[in-house]
């Protein structure tokens, strides 16, 4: 794939035909000069060789100016090489909704189950962060290849109010940025105008991907697609799971103590609570009690990965889940580098123009 840093320097690229235009000119106008009864018979008579000569060293000289040119507009490549380290992020829906007990014991026990065999599933190489999400996201452990540590967090997720998927996006993007110093930090909507990182070209990817898994909709923060636009334009995918079934069942009350700032048994990592305290709504919007439902969002969570180039994943159960993450392409991931090749269409101008030079003071006719 071939991309262009400069593509304004294509506008050079009219001297190419305006050479053209001033040869066959010139042309006419030499023949113009010389009186023959039958130009025909000139020509036919000229032998084929004569007229390659003629012609071969300009055609040669406007092809090299071509390339100068496009070596002007600085092309690049995207190349893939071996990540030597990959970062993957989990991204965890703790909302309320993720006590529902259609999926033994319920939903959030069952998802802590599968990220914990993803985790130890993982390489030395391959560190790995997770990020919480209700009402807010935040990092509850940045990216390590600690999964004694991985695991314990996991296993100590407690549970808030509403859902953040937006926010979890971006929080993710800001556990990268923490170990990967060529991804940019997200941005707030009200970050000055032209602060935002240029996006890198297309089909170009970090070696890091988010893995988010909700089982809601999203009911607060940033719109989830607006969010992948910004991992998109880092080259960050993010791969989405639905998780849930149509009937939640009933409520666990033990499901994950509530976030509630301050009080004994709330994670420190978190340092304040999902928004309010109380036992109420689910992560689709839905009330306590039997107000849970599935209602997950498809819509949004497959635009999301298709943005960011990834692909989204529904799981109706434990063991779905389970094979979705053996599944993801985390001992693929590659690192996409971005190289300039100017220099090979400046050389390649280069040569051209110099054979054309040559050619033509060699095939010059004789005085």
């Amino acid at each position: 794939m071939i991309g262009l840093l400069s593509p304004l320097a294509l506008i050079l690229l009219v001297l190419v035909p305006a050479l053209v235009a001033d040869r066959i000119l010139m042309s006419r106008r030499r023949r113009a000069g010389v009186r023959y009864s039958s130009l025909s018979l000139i020509r036919d008579a000229a032998p084929r060789s004569s007229r390659i000569r003629r012609h071969l060293p300009f055609a040669l000289f406007a092809i090299g100016i071509t390339s100068l040119v496009v070596a002007l507009a600085r092309p690049v490549t995207i190349v893939s090489v071996p990540a030597g380290q990959t970062t993957v992020i989990l991204a965890m829906d703790v909302s309320r909704s993720m006590c529902a007990t259609d999926i033994a014991p319920n939903r959030l026990l069952a998802a802590e189950a599968a990220a914990t065999s993803f985790i130890e599933r993982q390489g030395s190489t391959t560190q790995i962060g997770i990020v919480a999400f209700a009402g807010f996201a935040e990092i509850v452990q940045s990216p390590t290849t600690d999964q004694e540590v991985l695991i314990d967090v996991i296993q100590s997720l407690a549970t808030g109010r509403r859902t953040a998927v937006g926010s979890a996006i971006l929080k993710s993007i800001d556990a990268i940025a923490e170990v990967d110093k060529s991804v940019a930090p997200s941005q707030t909507e009200d970050a000055p105008p032209g602060t935002a990182p240029a996006p890198v070209p297309a089909g170009a990817y970090a070696a890091a991907i988010v893995v988010l898994l909700t089982d809601g909709a999203s009911n607060a923060g940033p719109e989830p697609v607006d969010a992948a636009r910004q991992a998109a334009a880092r080259g960050i995918r993010v791969y989405t799971i639905g998780f849930g079934t149509d009937d939640p069942g009933a409520q666990n009350p033990r499901c994950g103590q509530q976030f509630i700032g301050g009080e004994p048994g709330s994670s420190p990592d978190f340092g304040g609570g999902f928004g309010g305290g109380g036992f109420g709504g689910g992560g689709a919007g839905g009330g306590g009690g039997a107000g849970f439902r599935r209602s997950i969002d498809e819509a949004t969570l497959t635009a999301v990965a298709d943005a960011t180039g990834a692909t989204y994943y529904p799981a109706e159960s434990a063991d779905e889940l389970q094979a979705v993450l053996a599944n993801l392409p985390t001992n693929l991931i590659t690192k996409h580098e971005v190289i300039e090749v100017s220099v090979v269409f400046a050389a390649l101008g280069a040569l051209l123009i110099a054979t054309a030079i040559l050619l033509g003071q060699a095939w010059r006719p004789l005085p």
